[in-house]
């Protein structure tokens, strides 16, 4: 039976590129048929093309990734994907950015490698979500250090129309529905709505 090795890249936004992620999978051999390539973000880990995947991994088979988080959005998701690759699937991972974690040749009998291996595996998870959420902090800091020296965030308020008055009293008098009156004044309903009930 030939062991097969399948290349798993995941952009987690619509502006990510993947570039870098094809790269390192050529780089290490992976013919493009057995690359597979999920384009979405998520709040849950439903990827057409992991799930697909998965579904092709056989005992004996490698999966091939650039980086940890490709494998799932937090401590949790990576290290319950990790355990399903090398424990259920029986499957080998190598971790590109990590050469550490590779577990080809480790699943043998030796009980040491077994223990090795895991312990990488929850020190990098936990690493990488540490990384995740510090990111998020940071982000979080610069919004409201942006918000304090009065830099405005966001879309910019739509202004009231000169006949905004005019339109709400016919709205007001049944003259009009909601939906005409963001009509003749050029918006969308939902701000209608807020400006004639403020």
């Amino acid at each position: 039976m030939n062991n097969k090795i399948y290349g798993y890249i995941r952009v987690s936004t619509i502006s990510q590129r993947d570039d870098r992620q094809w790269l390192a999978m050529e780089d290490f051999g992976i013919p493009k048929e057995c690359v597979f390539v999920d384009r979405q973000s998520g709040k849950n880990f439903e990827r057409p093309a992991y799930i697909e995947m998965m579904e092709q991994l056989k005992p004996g088979d490698t999966l091939v990734v650039k980086s940890l988080d490709r494998l799932g959005r937090n401590y949790d998701e990576m290290t319950q994907q990790l355990d399903i690759i090398t424990k259920e699937k029986e499957a080998a991972i190598v971790v590109i950015d990590l050469p550490l974690l590779d577990t080809r040749n480790k699943y043998g009998d030796d009980l040491t490698a077994k223990l090795i291996s895991n312990l990488v595996i929850q020190v990098f998870s936990y690493v990488a979500e540490t990384e995740r959420n510090m990111n998020h902090q940071r982000t979080m800091e610069g919004l409201a250090a942006a918000r304090l020296r009065g830099v405005r965030l966001g879309r910019r308020p739509v202004k009231k129309p000169a006949a905004f008055a005019m339109v709400r009293e016919a709205w007001a008098n049944g003259q009009i529905s909601e939906r005409e009156a963001a009509e003749k004044l050029g918006v969308s309903r939902p701000t209608f709505h807020k400006w004639a009930h403020e």
